[in-house]
């Protein structure tokens, strides 16, 4: 374990070394932050308690999406492009036959990632759009956990989710169109667009059933005190269950392409 947590410190170094990157995603994301929550807030003037929010609680979650954005990649970003570029030029062949798991690794390179962009661009965004809005912060520094546990588990789940698409390109010329494909449905599934209550009748119940609204519905009703008690164990279940399934998935796309990988180079 010591090994994955030297490659997570190394994930965090890595993006910490972009400054001037970092400042520009900061001003960025408190750009959009500044314009969805103005509209957000004409939108509920004219439906108030929409989606069971009211308007301090949709300008919260406006900002909270603006600061997981990058934290749990819903629009890419992380370690899927090298990985699939090692798979096309053949070089995955020698992470392979390393000492050390390949989904481990990866994933251990994608924690460093997140934490360092739940740091240096979710803190900043959120801060400011505190100070400009009223905004529904926790009082209580248990839901703070809370919310920090919650957005792990949804970490773990677009971690899963981006390691299958990668693996993809060992059975596909070009592994960019399934790319492009999960940053979609990352997009509009996670609740980044607008939160998933929203959603009318059987959309709502399947975008809310489906593994991105663990990226930021979940989060932010936790952090908007949607869930608590049993009902906050039930929403862990349903990220960690997820994550289970899709790390499980990964593993055995990941031991199909290591024989393939190993019957190629016999």
């Amino acid at each position: 374990m010591r090994l994955y947590a030297v490659v997570a410190a190394g994930g965090f170094r890595r993006y910490a070394t972009y400054r001037v990157a970092t400042a520009a995603g900061v001003f960025t994301n408190t750009v959009f932050g500044f314009v969805m929550a103005y509209t957000y807030t004409a939108l509920w003037a004219e439906r108030p308690r929409l989606g069971g929010y009211d308007t301090s609680q949709a300008l919260t979650y406006v900002w909270l999406g603006q600061a997981l954005l990058m934290t749990c990649a819903m629009m890419g970003g992380g370690f899927e492009d090298e990985l699939m570029e090692r798979i096309r030029t053949g070089d995955i062949a020698v992470d392979l036959y390393r000492p050390a798991d390949l989904q481990l690794w990866w994933m251990a390179g994608d924690l460093g990632r997140a934490a360092f962009h739940l740091l240096g661009r979710g803190v900043v965004p959120m801060a400011l759009g505190a100070l400009a809005f009223d905004l529904a912060l926790p009082a209580s520094p248990w839901r703070w956990l809370a919310f920090l546990v919650s957005v792990a588990l949804g970490v773990l789940v677009s971690f899963a989710v981006r390691f299958l698409v990668a693996l993809s390109a060992f059975w596909l010329m070009d592994g960019a169109g399934a790319m492009q494909m999960a940053w979609l449905a990352g997009l509009f599934f996670s609740g980044m667009l607008l939160p998933l209550n929203l959603f009318p009748g059987a959309l709502g119940e399947v975008a809310r059933a489906l593994p991105w609204s663990s990226l930021l519905q979940v989060p932010a009703d936790v952090f908007l005190g949607r869930h608590a008690g049993w009902d906050l164990v039930w929403a862990y279940a349903f990220q960690a269950g997820w994550a289970v399934v899709l790390l499980l998935a990964g593993r055995l796309l990941q031991s199909v392409a290591t024989r393939r990988v190993v019957v190629q180079g016999g």
